[in-house]
């Protein structure tokens, strides 16, 4: 059996040798299809490309035996069954390397615990990349799923002292098994709590205390153009703890997955396989996102594309990560009842979000919010974006009740919002 890797730690004067014998796990691809402009694929050259490749994929497979018996080595391969799609005609899709085989038979670990992931909004001095990764790798785990003999690599998140993690779902698709290792070397086994697959996130558990937890920052602060690193494990074990940088190239992006669309932050750090369920972070050293998919060229004379990445959002990944930890099951975010269009300037000079529609039946309705109103404050907090008023509410669960400060008429009028069920 085949040793991927040992690691020796000196601690309280003993050697300790950590090893992991069992076969090599590999990534899981998933290509997906969609339009590439023609200017970037030429369709007079479709017909070629399967012949190319094919001669290419000969070349290297002889190349790949002359040197295995040069070096008198054999290495085992262990198959994972892949959900495969036929090549998209313009050679342009997405890679988030699901399993089509996904059913998850990893040991359950019980919903109902007390640990909620909180967002932080403090933002103090940008720091350096070096910084950012002696701060936040600590948190960053490489996470294995068992797959019949073999397996898949990705990665997570560590959220919480006592070893609640987050990573994509695809990463533990069709496991029967999982485990995580540290930054450290060191392995533990994990359970599953739960997954939500429209938003491709999941939460693992592992028996430890004193666990180095990351800070997850609100995704609802990012434009465009700010700094972002990412830390995973590009095409496995061996490139664990690979930082990688760029900025934020869009956010609230829409992406189509297999009819599921899913809102992600676009950026051009380098994302590989393994890196799925790893960190996006600001430069503050805060976790906003977990990566989740990647655009690729499926063709070797396509364009070459580069630099687009995906993560889903902190604040998505902070919803759906306490649902799945509280009760197991996804609710969709609270809603305020009202429709807001942009900001208002009333004749004193204040500054607030005018509301152009209420639902009747809903919280601003019960709440006494009317048509034409300025919220000029949410939670004591001033106002003056509709993105402001999403970002206070996502700190709160449906039941919770938001104070809001409304204008009308020249007169202020502070009222009582609850939040109810979408």
């Amino acid at each position: 059996m085949e040793q991927l890797y040992s690691t020796e730690i000196i601690e309280n004067g003993r050697e300790i040798v950590l090893s992991y014998g069992g076969p090599r796990p590999e990534e899981v691809v998933l290509t997906y299809e969609t339009d590439l402009p023609p200017a970037m694929c030429p369709e007079e050259e479709w017909e070629e490309f399967p012949r190319r490749r094919s001669r290419k994929g000969l070349y290297i497979f002889l190349v790949c035996l002359v040197v295995l018996a040069a070096t008198v080595i054999t290495i085992v391969v262990w198959p994972i069954e892949r959900g495969k799609k036929d090549p998209p005609e313009d050679g342009y899709g997405l890679e988030n390397y699901l399993s089509e085989d996904g059913e998850i038979t990893i040991e359950a670990y019980p919903v109902g615990g007390d640990f909620r992931l909180k967002l932080s909004e403090e933002r103090e001095t940008p720091m350096t990349a070096q910084e950012i990764y002696a701060q936040v790798n600590p948190s960053v785990v490489s996470v294995v799923a068992y797959i019949g003999a073999g397996g898949s690599v990705g990665t997570g998140v560590i959220m919480s002292e006592d070893g609640y993690i987050v990573t994509n779902h695809h990463v533990i698709a069709g496991g029967e098994a999982c485990s995580v290792i540290l930054s450290s070397g060191y392995e533990l086994d994990a359970k599953v709590v739960g997954w939500d697959t429209d938003n491709d996130l999941a939460v693992l558990k592992v028996e430890a205390e004193g666990l180095p937890a990351a800070t997850f920052g609100s995704s609802d602060l990012l434009t465009v153009g700010d700094t972002v690193y990412a830390i995973g494990n590009p095409l496995g074990l061996e490139l664990r703890g690979t930082l990688t940088d760029g900025i934020v190239s869009a956010i609230n992006r829409d992406v189509d997955v297999d009819g599921i669309t899913m809102t992600l932050i676009q950026t051009n750090a380098a994302l590989n396989s393994g890196n799925s369920g790893g960190p996006l972070i600001n430069e503050y050293g805060q976790v906003v996102g977990i990566n989740t998919i990647k655009m690729v060229s499926t063709y070797d004379d396509d364009a070459t594309v580069e630099g687009l990445g995906f993560a889903v959002p902190s604040s998505t990944v902070a919803h759906i990560v306490n649902c799945i930890i509280s009760t197991g099951e996804v609710v969709p975010e609270p809603v305020l009842g009202i429709t807001v269009i942009g900001q208002a300037i009333l004749p004193d000079g204040t500054v607030g979000v005018l509301v152009s529609e209420v639902t009747p039946g809903l919280g601003g309705d019960l709440a006494g919010i009317e048509a034409g109103d300025v919220i000029v404050a949410v939670d004591g907090e001033n106002v003056d974006d509709n993105t402001d008023i999403v970002r206070i509410r996502r700190r709160h669960q449906a039941g919770d009740t938001l104070t809001m400060v409304i204008g009308r008429d020249g007169v202020y009028y502070e009222t009582q919002v609850p939040l109810m069920e979408g």
